[in-house]
């Protein structure tokens, strides 16, 4: 099983209730399971309206793969620009 670190930004840091951390995934999908599973729905609907980055690519495919000792970035929506 895949190690991921993910790294979360903004109101996913504030609902994870940490910056990052290290969870086993296989693939996105279980990956996002896992994160609600550990950090409740709050997190969960963060989640729906987050972009995910990968190694630095956005993806939403709840198949894709995950690189062995992957980054991911949670990206809320931010306000301003």
């Amino acid at each position: 099983m895949t190690m991921a670190t993910v790294r979360f930004f903004a109101a996913a840091a504030e609902a994870a209730g940490t910056g990052s951390e290290v969870v086993h995934a296989d693939d996105l999908g279980s990956l996002l399971d896992r994160l609600v599973e550990l950090h409740g729905e709050e997190l969960g609907r963060v989640l729906g309206r987050s972009s995910v980055l990968h190694e630095g690519q956005y993806v939403s495919d709840r198949g894709t793969p995950l690189a062995h000792d992957a980054v991911l970035d949670v990206l809320p929506p931010f306000a301003g620009g």
